[in-house]
């Protein structure tokens, strides 16, 4: 569980930018609840005000930890993106975050430049007391004094490149794991990034396929029939298809004469391929549509259905960008809800979100869908720099018309949105100039 995280220098944020997750409101809490992070957090604003970037930031964090012993190579630096505009290249960049891993509180953070790990630092808060696991300072090294193997950390440390994160390097360590594992694990498998298909169609097509095969591997996702039965789309039912296919592949003919090569018969391999069919009503009865034939948004369905099972079996945190992009506002709601409920979300599971769809701050079957603690807004000043700040800086009220009074302005994060545009082209329709309707000549009929 995420309850915090701070970033610093990353694309549209120059200076510091805390997300705090902690509870506000202790009415707030979903009944029956003592989560220490509040479960859904969306974060609202303006095109181009920065959303993403936050959402970025965290996404570089995990990369950085899972993959920074793979990146580094000698003189080759560290890749990053910092704020551009007046920002050196010796500036820095830092991230921090503060997390809950079964019932123990770690905080972790780096600091890299271009060149390399400026700073590192590993902290856990056992029964509440702080205790340092390692801190690295440059080329300096500290384990702390309630390590039980401090001589293994420096061995790790020894062979840590300087653009390299200590934390990607000790995961893989045989002795020093126990100590960094849990951080380490819930940056690789807790913390997911998800979302609706994007890429390209033949990458899309491939990943609807590999949907179709966990699905006939794993069995059915706890949520999809619910999603689907919200979503209203007439669907009866679905089942994954299997099926054999011979696939031809080419002879190399750089091998043998010519000769050889013109008689050369390609070979052919069998594969499986696993098709999920929707069972649909039609008038003239049931048919069934391929996943990759459907729309969008129920593809997204389907992708959510299959990333809300993982992240709530583990009680991790599911980030997506644009939540609602390709979804009906009420199956926003709907996915919102699925995380307040702790029947349906026993292990606290988290859901962190950007979203231009206002409605997630309005009211479904008069209860608040995001409760005042859970809203965040992005606003970026004149010098393009992002900044975040809560809805509980206003003090809302609980019968507040949220919805509303973000849309008047009252919470700030809404574009200015300029009428001279709109205004010059009404007026030139109806003062009837030159290359209107109105002012052209009508045809001689002579």
């Amino acid at each position: 569980m995420l309850l915090n995280f701070r970033v610093a220098n990353h694309r549209s944020i120059r200076d510091e930018l805390e997300w705090q997750l902690q509870p506000v409101y202790e009415g707030d809490r979903p009944p029956g609840t003592a989560w220490e992070a509040v479960p859904v957090a969306g974060i609202f604003g303006s095109n181009a005000a920065g959303k993403s970037n936050v959402i970025d930031a965290l996404r570089y964090m995990a990369e950085m930890v899972t993959r920074s012993h793979l990146l580094a190579e000698d003189g080759e630096g560290v890749s990053r993106q910092p704020f551009l505009s007046d920002v050196r290249e010796t500036d820095s960049s830092w991230y921090v975050a503060d997390l809950l891993v079964r019932g123990v509180r770690y905080v972790y953070g780096f600091e890299v430049d271009d060149e390399h790990v400026v700073g590192e630092w590993l902290y856990a808060y056992p029964e509440g007391r702080k205790r340092v696991v390692f801190e690295r300072n440059g080329d300096d090294f500290r384990v702390g004094s309630s390590q039980d193997r401090p001589r293994e950390l420096h061995t790790v440390a020894d062979v840590t490149a300087p653009n390299a994160l200590f934390l990607s390097m000790a995961a893989r360590s045989k002795t020093a794991t126990d100590v960094v594992h849990p951080v380490y694990r819930w940056f690789r498998s807790d913390l997911v990034f998800g979302g609706p298909l994007t890429n390209g169609p033949t990458h899309r097509a491939l990943m609807l396929r590999n949907l179709a095969r966990r699905l006939d591997q794993r069995g059915e996702p706890t949520h999809l029939r619910d999603l689907l039965r919200v979503a209203d789309l007439g669907i009866e039912d679905f089942r994954v298809e299997t099926v054999e296919e011979e696939l031809y592949s080419p002879r190399s003919a750089s091998r043998g004469s010519e000769t050889e090569a013109l008689f050369d018969m390609p070979r052919t391999y069998r594969r499986t391929r696993h098709e999920l069919l929707l069972r649909h009503t039609g008038r003239n009865g049931p048919f069934e549509v391929p996943l990759n034939a459907e729309s969008a948004g129920t593809q997204a369905l389907v992708e959510y259905a299959f990333t809300l099972e993982g992240v709530a079996r583990r009680g991790g945190t599911l980030v997506v960008d644009e939540l609602g992009s390709s979804l009906h506002p009420r199956l926003s709601a709907f996915l919102v809800g699925l995380f307040q409920d702790p029947e349906r979300n026993p292990h606290g599971a988290q859901l962190l979100f950007t979203s231009h769809d206002v409605s997630l701050l309005g009211r479904r079957a008069g209860e608040d869908i995001l409760k005042r603690d859970q809203v965040w807004f992005v606003t970026k000043n004149e010098f393009g720099e992002s900044s975040l700040y809560p809805l509980s800086d206003f003090r809302p009220r609980q019968d507040e018309n949220r919805e509303r009074r973000y849309l008047s302005g009252s919470y700030g994060a809404v574009p200015m949105v300029d009428d001279t545009f709109t205004l010059a082209i009404a007026r030139r329709g109806e003062t009837g100039g030159e290359g209107s309707e109105a002012g052209r000549p009508e045809e001689s009929t002579a």
